[in-house]
């Protein structure tokens, strides 16, 4: 005669479930996995149609035309889509925390329009017209924005609302004046219309090798502000009884987001939804705990900027549409999606 065991003993013999840290380790695991799987097609598929065996010859045997087509287009093109796409999900995640705002993005602040009217003031007025001097004046007005923000938004005493105020007066103020500019200067209109749409198909190793030191700082920087941007985000009180710094960690939070944001727009341009999207959707499973939710966007990102970058190139062969447009295509619906289901599930 079989006896059940008492309820007591079958609890203690009952396998424990996986704790959630061990879930969101695997989910960062398999995230990593699904980033290597999307550079990998990023390599393997272009505009040009090469089959399995050409991209392996150009990638080690052939220094001829595949070659250049994989390795010197194709491979720089990833690189970078790599590097700016953790860049513009990395500094999303930390405006949004930040700013308490989970609708926040590089836009926000003014990172964008600062870039592009610098960009538009290099060609117009200074004769600048090779990327090279793109990066560098793009990083400088972003830089620049980044810091007259933090100083019309209160220095030390910065607070989310003032930061936001202040980013959206200077975009606005900004935005016409590039408008202006390129109303009355056709020539920088043209050579405007490309880069401000974003795109990767401009990558060079010399462009990746400029804004590599600015987004390795910005990508350490910002992992680390994970713990004081946790406490920050729980209310100003709260964060000064935790023993948060306030006025340092907003400081350091602007920094990171403005050498990340700069960079990656310096090097393809402005790219919209990455920086909004991504964060947005990791926080619905993360949690609010941005020890996760900063290197999950930091993996994440690149998969949806590589992503709609082969999209771009398979759609319109043999030309192509830029990624900035893909992303916005993309971007745009399924946001909306997104905000619909969290606000019915409110209800």
């Amino acid at each position: 005669m079989l006896v059940d065991s008492p309820p007591e003993q079958r609890a203690e013999t009952a396998p424990a479930p996986p704790s959630r840290k061990a879930v969101r380790a695997l989910g960062l695991l398999l995230s990593v996995a699904v980033l290597v799987l999307v550079a990998l097609a990023s390599i393997a598929i272009g505009a040009k149609a090469l089959s399995p065996d050409q991209v392996w010859h150009g990638l080690f045997h052939d220094t001829g035309s595949y070659g250049d087509v994989v390795v010197d287009e194709r491979v720089s093109r990833t690189v970078l889509g790599l590097l700016a796409g953790a860049a513009l999900g990395l500094s999303g995640a930390v405006l949004q925390a930040l700013t308490r705002n989970p609708l926040a993005d590089p836009g926000l602040l003014g990172i964008n329009a600062g870039a592009s009217a610098a960009v538009v003031t290099a060609i117009t007025y200074l004769g600048v017209t090779s990327l090279t001097g793109y990066v560098w004046f793009a990083f400088l007005g972003a830089a620049a924005v980044g810091a007259l923000v933090w100083f019309l938004g209160g220095s030390r005493g910065a607070t989310p609302v003032r930061l936001a105020l202040a980013g959206t007066a200077i975009s606005a103020a900004l935005y016409g004046y590039l408008q202006a500019v390129m109303i009355t200067d056709g020539a920088a209109l043209g050579r405007m219309r490309f880069w401000t749409v974003g795109s990767l198909a401009s990558a060079t190793n010399s462009t990746i090798l400029q804004v590599l030191p600015f987004l390795a700082a910005g990508t350490l920087l910002a992992l680390g502000l994970a713990r004081p941007l946790n406490a920050v985000a729980m209310g100003d009180d709260t964060a000064r009884a935790l023993g948060a710094h306030l006025g340092r960690t907003r400081g350091l939070a602007m920094l990171a987001a403005t050498v990340l944001c700069g960079a990656a727009t310096a090097a393809c341009g402005p790219i919209v939804f990455v920086g909004l999207m991504v964060p947005h959707v990791v926080r619905s499973f993360t949690g609010p705990d941005l020890r996760w939710i900063l290197p999950y966007a930091t993996v994440l990102s690149p998969v949806l900027l590589l992503g709609a970058d082969v999209i771009g190139r398979v759609v319109a062969r043999p030309s192509e549409l830029q990624v900035g447009i893909v992303t916005a295509l993309i971007g745009g619906p399924v946001f909306i999606f997104l905000v619909r289901r969290r606000r019915t599930a409110q209800l």
